[in-house]
């Protein structure tokens, strides 16, 4: 197959060397140029549109808008592209998306993902995917190469999105609340390795838990997932909520939290680092 990438951050560079690697014809456009092996890197976005399958990882509403669609280039792609947005956008935006393909007659497939890039690089991100069957059906060879599951999220684009801010929203909640769990034993006099041995190997041995506690018992907070990323999808899941007209008092929580970490200039640090600020400040 023919593929395109639009944004080759360290996700995008994972997902293209995967696809190399399993045969395909990999094109890639970059803003900040660069290159991976095996992969054509061309001069303009358009260029990544001539293709089967063009997989857009873009960082957010706005980039997409800024390198696609002010100088509609969507009208300007190879007639049967399958376009796949794999970044992580509002769910408003991706029901605006639905109008923008079909005015310009190209198919239009959600599959953002649950992963870091060190998933990516194993090829065991999982996609959480919604579009058109037909469409679902021609891209999947190429989303099984990146995944360690599809996952089939129905047919309206912005369902796949609604579900990855959500998931997103869950996993800064379980952090909170290893934090708080930490501020309680830890001022009663038990370590923060013998709690977390505790709850993994009882209650709450889930992925979250398993790869953010590590963070928590170390004080380390190097970058898988930027803080600034993670107060993004927060305020995606906060208009989400707004739009249906419904209060989430953990998400405002989280949500809160999150933006102190950034606003205290720590926003390159991984996202679990709003647990530092519950321990340190409460």
């Amino acid at each position: 197959m023919e593929i395109g990438i639009i944004g080759l951050g360290a996700m995008g560079r994972e997902i293209a060397r995967n696809l190399v690697a399993a045969g395909h014809a990999v094109t890639a456009w970059n803003r900040s140029g660069g290159n991976v092996e095996g992969v054509r890197m061309v001069e303009t976005p358009v260029q990544a549109l001539q293709v089967d399958m063009t997989l857009t990882m873009l960082s957010d509403d706005s980039a997409i808008r800024g390198v696609l669609l002010d100088a509609n280039l969507l009208s300007q792609a190879r007639p049967g592209l399958v376009h796949v947005v794999a970044s992580t956008i509002s769910v408003a935006f991706a029901q605006e998306l639905v109008e923008i393909h079909a005015a310009a007659g190209v198919a239009y497939v959600a599959a953002p993902v649950l992963g870091r890039p060190d998933v990516a690089a194993r090829g065991e991100l999982n996609v959480l995917a919604a579009g058109a069957p037909g469409a679902l059906e021609r891209v999947k060879p190429a989303l099984d190469v990146i995944s360690k599951q599809v996952w089939d999220m129905g047919d309206e684009p912005h369902t796949a999105y609604a579900a990855k801010i959500a998931c997103n929203m869950m996993i800064t909640m379980a952090i909170e609340a290893m934090a708080e769990a930490v501020v309680l034993t830890e001022t009663n006099g038990l370590s923060r390795e013998r709690f977390f041995e505790l709850i993994l190997g009882t209650l709450f041995g889930s992925r979250p838990y398993q790869s953010y506690s590590g963070n928590i018992i170390r004080d380390t907070y190097q970058p898988g997932f930027k803080a600034t990323l993670g107060l993004k999808d927060l305020r995606l899941a906060k208009e989400a909520a707004t739009d249906a007209a419904r209060v989430l008092p953990m998400l405002d929580v989280v949500h809160g939290r999150m933006r102190e970490v950034v606003n205290a200039g720590h926003g390159d640090l991984d996202w679990s680092a709003i647990a530092k600020f519950t321990i340190d400040h409460g």
